[in-house]
């Protein structure tokens, strides 16, 4: 009996053997890699800069207390957003893998990453839908008079957005023709879903299919042509940016809009959901645990300085949203000054697709300085940005498929899963599809990202180990961790988002869309099977990997479902055993100098041990 155990373990050894040498070697000699660390930086900036940045920001920050939601906006990004994206950059650029194969370093976790890459198939479904109203905007940004200035003769109760007139001074239910192009010409937006969402529209349809094309076409050769783009996609959008602020402050009320969006409410400041708000905005805005960081930095080589890398993106974003937030104030702030308003509050709009696509173009429409113009740079600004993060979601969700299937060509796999996305997408573009979308954003959307987040940092710093983290990123970039990055990895961060996470889920209410209108019961059943189908995901390959790896010990059972497997480390041969030699040391070194467990978990949070460097890049 001794001898027949002997033998199986001898020929495991050699199956692992085999099974490394292949991954290790074959897998990192394939893998694409950027032609050079400036388009990592790139993507990295068109995929955090995107939509959210431009209507979302501004309105949630005058949602959640104006100038006082800055305060825990700033918090939360420096103790979760920025700890989050050095985390994740580092992850993917040391085992070289997506979002899914990373969790090798700790199989039972392995959910995590399949509801990072399901989060990021719901959010592209609608945000390419997003891009399309983007597109149609543009094409109509070429008529004189622009389409929304001007009144149909059917609409009833209409005031032209093209004059400046106070529409409470009209008396009724008196609405701008803004209003009423892109809820009855745009959308043909029905009264509610009751009765079905309707057929697509065919020139929606036509705006849907030219944005997923334009994304094939930059993603059809994977890193090899989204690298090149994302030249275009991080920059064009800055220019755009900087000559609409430059217009937006220089307009007649653009300081009272300023003032209204920075003023604080400092009684709002302590209210758990401003902070829950914060925490929502700095993972929709940066993109951190949809998969995207991961994936793009695993193409990354293995030395590049990501540290650097993530503090320009994160610092950047957090400006972009700023200027944003100036810029689309200003401009309201002027609109409420031609409008004889007495608060800017009564130009805002309900936010989301309306600050977009009524309140701004409402704005422009009433510029006396060729208004198609700037029509044309707004709806071509939101445009990019939005593929930019497009391309960045598709990325991800390709990059999980094709290293299961590596036989099929990335053109095809691409040309496959944007075809579906766009079958998918066809929902949005129904008369009810606005009533889908935000039903899909709120239940398939930031929620099921927080508890990834949390599970993403108890897999890796309770499970893995903080201490082999830093030995990770010790050897890959030669530097320590300092005693901010390890106390926020272990304690601030993941404490944080398990209050902000059981606090939403507590307080959640049913949606309602606009301001009445209750969604029928099939629709909120639909919602949370879409969240709780992707939370559901964790617990299923916990119990997965607990059979798999299943022994007569429950103990041995848990400690070879949760203990990171030999394919894990850096690809490249060489430098796998000199990473194999570094651990080594340092368990060594940390055994010698423990002196307890209280003294090893201080040393630890507060500065870690001291090892040999090895220089490795």
């Amino acid at each position: 009996m001794p001898r027949a155990l002997n033998r199986k373990e001898l020929k495991l050894r050699k199956l692992t053997h085999i099974s490394i040498h292949h991954q290790t070697t074959g897998a990192a000699n394939n893998r694409p890699t950027w032609d050079n660390q400036i388009e990592f930086l790139m993507s990295c900036i068109a995929t955090s800069v995107g939509l959210g940045n431009v209507w979302r920001f501004p309105f949630v920050a005058y949602q959640n207390g104006g100038g006082a939601f800055l305060i825990p906006y700033i918090i939360v990004l420096i103790l979760i957003g920025k700890p989050m994206y050095y985390l994740e950059t580092v992850l993917g650029q040391f085992s070289s893998s997506n979002c899914v194969k990373m969790w090798a370093l700790s199989p039972a976790m392995a959910g995590t990453g399949f509801v990072q890459t399901l989060g990021a198939f719901y959010l592209v479904s609608y945000y390419v839908a997003l891009i399309a109203l983007c597109l149609y905007y543009l094409a109509m940004s070429f008529q004189n008079p622009l389409p929304w200035a001007v009144c149909d003769p059917s609409w009833v109760d209409c005031v032209p957005s093209g004059e400046s007139v106070n529409i409470s001074s009209i008396g009724g239910n008196a609405t701008s023709s803004a209003e009423l192009y892109f809820t009855q010409t745009v959308l043909r937006q029905s009264d509610g879903i009751h009765n079905g969402i309707g057929v697509p529209l065919w020139d929606l349809t036509l705006s849907l299919f030219i944005s997923w094309l334009i994304i094939y076409v930059i993603v059809a050769r994977g890193v090899k042509s989204s690298g090149k783009a994302a030249y275009f996609l991080a920059l064009f959008p800055y220019v755009v940016m900087i000559i609409l602020l430059i217009r937006a402050v220089t307009l007649p009320g653009a300081a009272n809009g300023i003032l209204f969006f920075v003023t604080p409410v400092w009684s709002r400041i302590l209210e758990v959901r401003v902070w829950y708000a914060a925490i929502t905005q700095v993972f929709f805005s940066l993109s951190v645990c949809s998969g995207t960081l991961i994936m793009f930095s695993s193409y990354n080589k293995f030395g590049q300085n990501v540290y650097r890398d993530s503090m320009i993106v994160t610092t950047l974003d957090t400006f972009t949203s700023l200027i944003s937030g100036i810029t689309i104030f200003g401009v309201l702030g002027n609109l409420a000054y031609e409008l004889n308003y007495d608060d800017v509050s009564q130009v805002v709009g309900s936010g989301g697709a309306s600050l977009a696509f009524i309140s701004y173009p409402d704005a422009i429409a009433k510029s006396p300085f060729v208004p198609q113009l700037f029509s044309v740079l707004f709806f071509l600004m939101m445009a990019t940005l939005g593929v930019g993060s497009g391309v960045a979601l598709i990325s991800t969700i390709n990059s999980v498929l094709l290293d299961a299937f590596p036989s099929v060509p990335v053109a095809l796999m691409s040309g496959g899963l944007c075809t579906s996305l766009f079958l998918v997408g066809l929902i949005y573009v129904t008369p009810g599809g606005q009533y889908i979308l935000e039903l899909v954003d709120n239940y398939g959307g930031t929620f099921m990202r927080l508890f990834a987040a949390i599970t993403e940092t108890i897999g890796i710093f309770w499970i893995y180990g903080l201490e082999n983290l830093c030995i990770d990123i010790e050897y890959m970039l030669g530097k320590k961790t300092s005693f901010f990055w390890r106390i926020c990895w272990a304690l601030i961060t993941p404490i944080l988002m398990i209050i902000v996470f059981f606090y939403a889920l507590i307080t959640t209410e049913r949606l309602i869309f606009g301001e009445n209108y209750v969604y029928p019961e099939g629709a909120y059943i639909a919602g949370y099977v879409l969240q709780y189908v992707g939370i559901a995901l964790v617990p299923l390959f916990i119990f997965k990997a607990l059979w798999k790896y299943r022994s007569s010990s429950f103990i041995e059972t848990v400690k070879r479902a949760f203990h990171k497997k030999p394919i894990y480390g850096p690809r490249d041969e060489n430098k796998r055993e000199s990473w194999k030699q570094f651990r080594q040391e340092a368990k060594l070194t940390r055994q010698a100098k423990r002196k307890n467990w209280f003294y090893h978990i201080i040393i630890v949070l507060f500065k870690g041990y001291s090892y040999r460097k090895i220089g490795t890049k």
